[in-house]
C-alpha cells in the first residue's frame, strides 16, 4: 500500500525577506502547487501541513492540516500531524517533503519504501553526502512516541528522534542540481528559475 504524502509548509520563511516562500511563483506556478503535483502521483493520498488560513493554498488542491502540537515547534510537529491524518485513513506510513524543494525525484517515495527493512523503519533521503531529514518515510505506528518526544521530553531534533529507531538512508545522485535543493532566499529562487529555463531549452 502506498503511503500518505505530507507536504511540510509550516516554516516561517525568515530568510525570504518577504512573502511566505511556499507561495512564491516559480515559472507560473506556486512552489506549493509544484511540490504537491510532483508528490501526488507517488502516494495514496496527500495533504499539506500548515498553520493559519488554509485558503492561501487553494491552488494546490489538497486538504490542509494544522499542527496537532501548538507553538510552531518545527518539522516534527508536521510529521506527527501527518501520522495522525494518515492513521484516520488506515494508511501505515507517510512520506514527507518540504514545500520549498520543487525538484525532488519523481521516484522518491518508491525508493524510500524499497529501503524500509521493517514495518518500523524510518528512511531518509540523502544526496551529496548530506541527509535530508524532512524528505523521509515514516511509520505511523511511531505517532505516540513522537508526541511524547515533542510534548513530554520537549525535544525538536529530527535525527535525535529517528536514531532511536530503525533508521536507513536512500542516496540520490546530484545531476545538474541537487534534487533536494531548497529555496530559502531570493537568490535561491533565481537559481531555481535558471534551472527550469535550462531544462526547457535542453
Amino acid at each position: 500500500m502506498k503511503p500518505a504524502g505530507i507536504v511540510l509548509a509550516g516554516g516561517l520563511s525568515r530568510r525570504m525577506q518577504g512573502p511566505e516562500k511556499s507561495l512564491l511563483i516559480l515559472n507560473g506556478a506556486t512552489l506549493i502547487s509544484r511540490v504537491a503535483e510532483r508528490l501526488r502521483e507517488q502516494v495514496a493520498d496527500i495533504a499539506i501541513n500548515a498553520n493559519g488560513d488554509a485558503e492561501r493554498f487553494q491552488e494546490a488542491e489538497c486538504p490542509v492540516i494544522s499542527d496537532t502540537v501548538p507553538g510552531h515547534v518545527g518539522p516534527l510537529a508536521g510529521v506527527l500531524t501527518g501520522m495522525r491524518w494518515a492513521a484516520e485513513r488506515r494508511l501505515t506510513h507517510i512520506a514527507t517533503v518540504a514545500a520549498d524543494t520543487p525538484f525532488f525525484p519523481y521516484d522518491l517515495v518508491p525508493r524510500l519504501r524499497s529501503k524500509a527493512a521493517t514495518e518500523t523503519s524510518i528512511v531518509m533521503a540523502s544526496s551529496g553526502g548530506r541527509v535530508h531529514p524532512v524528505c523521509a518515510l515514516w511509520p505511523v505506528s511511531l505517532a505516540d512516541a513522537l508526541e511524547d518526544f515533542l510534548v513530554v521530553e520537549d525535544k525538536r531534533k529530527i535525527l535525535e528522534f529517528a536514531e532511536r529507531y530503525d533508521l536507513h538512508e536512500e542516496q540520490f545522485l546530484n545531476d545538474n542540481l541537487d534534487p533536494f535543493f531548497n529555496i530559502n532566499t531570493p537568490d535561491d529562487l533565481a537559481e531555481a528559475k535558471r534551472h527550469l529555463e535550462a531544462e526547457t531549452v535542453g
